[in-house]
């Protein structure tokens, strides 16, 4: 949903163009398959975090727009602070393990 929510920032976009640009995001690690996609942006919809913004039938096939709400907006800015503060946790206890490892004596050779 995170990515979801991003690919729609910056423009309206249909389901492949959010696959698209959600693969682009994630640099390839994250491909979503369009039945995940669509379930994913029914469960937005719903929430009112994103909206249809315009039909269009391209090659005999319609495709929809979505666009990102101000509630979307604003979701999106909520979970990016939190994962900012996760991200700044798992940080500091990253560099405090890694001075507590490289302050403690080693155990030189002896025999027991």
């Amino acid at each position: 949903m995170f990515l979801a929510l991003t690919a729609l920032l910056d423009e309206p976009r249909h389901g492949y163009g959010i696959v698209q640009e959600v693969e682009r995001l994630s640099e390839g690690k994250v491909q979503l398959k369009i039945g995940t996609l669509y379930g994913v942006l029914d469960r937005l919809a719903a929430d009112g975090l994103v909206e249809l913004d315009h039909e269009e039938v391209q090659s005999g096939r319609l495709r929809r727009y979505y666009r990102l709400t101000d509630a979307g907006e604003g979701a999106l800015q909520t979970e990016v602070a939190r994962l900012t503060g996760t991200l700044r946790t798992a940080t500091e206890r990253l560099s405090a393990r890694q001075r507590i490892f490289t302050t403690r004596p080693s155990i030189a050779g002896g025999s027991a």
